[in-house]
């Protein structure tokens, strides 16, 4: 891995592929870097607003809460996240892809803060319980981190266990989870975390 997991949040790598990406940025100083942390952990949490965030490659992600409606404010543990990704979606998430928020973790010291939360692809919490709802099976994770360590601050997205979902129902969802899952490993799930990444560090001029 490329940096420490203070949190302890990344599962362990077991099957399927991975991918990891990160950005940075140094400052002068812990005081800086503190500052600039509490914006970038701001971003990380304002999932609504990943797309703008991302930049033109991205999903569009919507926070829902466990009664399968819209959530305005920032993600906590236990709620889902709606992805409409570009293409056709999904029929078992009614046309959407569908992860749950299963952690959420924080750490504050002086020397080091970090921030992050694990989804796992899930059912659609409007749909069947029994059926995964995302292109990608329920041994996937997908895990963001925003960490300071004195004075620099890091973005860092990684993806484990991944494998394309083989237990959809109908056959179009199957056809698509396969497609779109193998493809996804290193194509655009890659693309999309890295433009994230280094969204969620941008600086303002």
């Amino acid at each position: 891995m490329k940096h420490h997991d203070y949190l302890k949040l990344i599962p362990a790598q077991h099957s399927g592929r991975e991918i990891e990406v990160e950005s940075n940025v140094s400052f002068d100083n812990i005081d800086a870097a503190t500052i600039f942390y509490e914006k970038a952990k701001d971003r990380l949490l304002d999932i609504n607003n990943w797309d703008h965030i991302a930049g033109l490659v991205s999903a569009k992600f919507q926070v829902v809460g466990a009664g399968g409606k819209e959530v305005i404010n920032k993600v906590e543990k236990g709620y889902y996240l709606r992805i409409d990704i570009p293409g056709p979606g999904s029929k078992a998430g009614d046309g959407y892809d569908w992860v749950f928020v299963e952690e959420l973790l924080e750490k504050n010291e002086r020397g080091v803060q970090s921030i992050g939360f694990r989804v796992r692809p899930s059912e659609n919490p409007l749909g069947n319980p029994d059926e995964t709802a995302h292109f990608y099976s329920q041994e996937s994770t997908s895990n963001f981190i925003v960490t300071r360590e004195e004075n620099q601050v890091y973005a860092w997205i990684v993806d484990r266990n991944i494998k394309p979902n083989q237990n959809a129902s109908s056959v179009t969802d199957k056809i698509r989870d396969s497609t779109i899952g193998t493809g996804a490993l290193g194509i655009f799930s890659k693309i999309q975390w890295q433009g994230l990444a280094d969204g969620l560090l941008k600086q303002e001029k």
